[in-house]
C-alpha cells in the first residue's frame, strides 16, 4: 500500500486529514472495507505448516525439543512475512505505474528509479507486462494518485489513476497479483468494486495537500470502473458490472456505519470493569 501525503496510521485504522497541518478525521476507503468479516485461518495454517515442512534444519531438529520449538516459532510467522513481502512488492509496482503515468503527462517523474527498484528485487517482469498493457490499451492518464473526500458518508481515499481509454473516462485501481500454475495472472477480489464505486461517489478531489485546497469532484459522471490486475506474465483489466454498483455502494455505506460504531465503542472506554464482591 502506498502512502499518500494526507493518510495516517491511527488506532482506528488508516485515516485522512484535510491538509498537512490537520489531524486525521476520515477513515480511508480501505479501512472501511476492512470491516467486512474475512477469515484467513486456513491460509495462515497452511503457510505455517508448509514453512515448517520445508525448513532446512527440520531433520536435525527432530528429537531436539528446544531446537524444534525454535523452528516452529519461526514457521508460525510465515504468513506474516509473506504478507509483508507482498505489500512491499505491491508498493513498488504501484510506484512504477504512477511514474509511467507522470512521464506520459510530461510531468516530473522517477520512472527509471522505480523500474530499477523492481529489477533489484527480481520483479522487472511486472514492469514489462504493465508497459505492454499500457501500449495495447493506449492509456491517456488524466490524474494519477488523486486523493478524494466524501463528507456526506464520511470517508476519504486515493485513486490509483483517472485516465481516458478509447475515449472513455476510467477510474482505475491497480492490484499486484501473482501467477497461477497455468501462467495466468490470479483473479482480483470483488472488493475492488467497492473501492472503485466509493471513488466514483467522491464529492471532492485534492488540489493542494499543504494548503488543504480541494475542488468539486470532476470524474464521477458515468466513468468506467476498471480493476487492473498487474502480474508478471500479463495484465488483465476487468470492468465493474454497472448492474451491481448500487449494491456494492450500499454495502460500503453499511460498513462505514460499522466502522463508526466500532470507533465510538473504542473511544468510549474499557468494555469490562472490575467489580468487588458485595459487602
Amino acid at each position: 500500500m502506498t502512502s499518500p501525503a494526507l493518510a495516517h496510521a491511527t488506532e482506528f485504522g488508516r485515516m485522512y486529514a484535510r491538509s498537512l497541518r490537520d489531524t486525521p478525521s476520515m477513515p480511508s476507503i480501505t479501512t472501511v472495507i476492512s470491516q467486512q468479516a474475512t477469515t484467513l485461518d486456513g491460509w495462515i495454517g497452511y503457510m505455517a505448516a508448509n514453512s515448517l515442512a520445508q525448513h532446512p534444519r527440520l531433520t536435525e531438529a527432530v528429537g531436539n525439543p528446544s531446537q524444534l520449538r525454535t523452528i516452529v516459532r519461526d514457521s508460525s510467522n510465515a504468513a506474516e512475512k509473506y504478507r509483508d513481502a507482498a505489500a512491499a512488492r505491491g508498493d513498488r509496482v504501484h510506484t512504477y505505474c504512477e511514474q509511467v503515468s507522470l512521464r506520459a503527462m510530461g510531468r516530473a517523474h522517477r520512472m527509471p528509479e522505480a523500474r530499477a527498484a523492481l529489477a533489484e528485487n527480481g520483479e522487472e517482469r511486472f514492469a514489462a507486462s504493465f508497459d505492454a498493457w499500457w501500449e495495447t490499451y493506449k492509456v491517456e492518464p488524466v490524474a494519477p494518485e488523486i486523493t478524494v473526500w466524501n463528507s456526506t458518508v464520511g470517508y476519504a481515499g486515493t485513486l490509483d489513476l483517472v485516465a481516458r481509454i478509447g475515449g472513455r473516462l476510467c477510474l482505475i485501481d491497480f492490484k499486484t497479483k501473482g501467477t497461477d500454475r497455468n501462467g495466468a495472472v490470479k483473479p482480483m477480489d470483488d472488493k475492488v468494486v467497492m473501492q472503485l464505486v466509493a471513488g466514483m461517489k467522491a464529492e471532492e478531489g485534492l488540489v493542494d495537500a499543504d494548503a488543504g485546497t480541494w475542488e468539486p469532484w470532476r470524474y464521477g459522471e458515468d466513468p468506467i470502473l476498471l480493476g487492473v490486475a498487474v502480474g508478471e506474465t500479463e495484465v488483465r483489466a476487468m470492468r465493474a458490472n454497472p448492474e451491481v454498483l448500487k449494491y456494492h455502494w450500499f454495502k460500503f455505506c453499511a460498513l462505514r456505519r460499522l466502522w463508526q460504531a466500532a470507533a465510538d465503542s473504542k473511544a468510549a472506554g474499557t468494555a469490562l470493569l472490575p467489580i468487588a464482591p458485595p459487602a
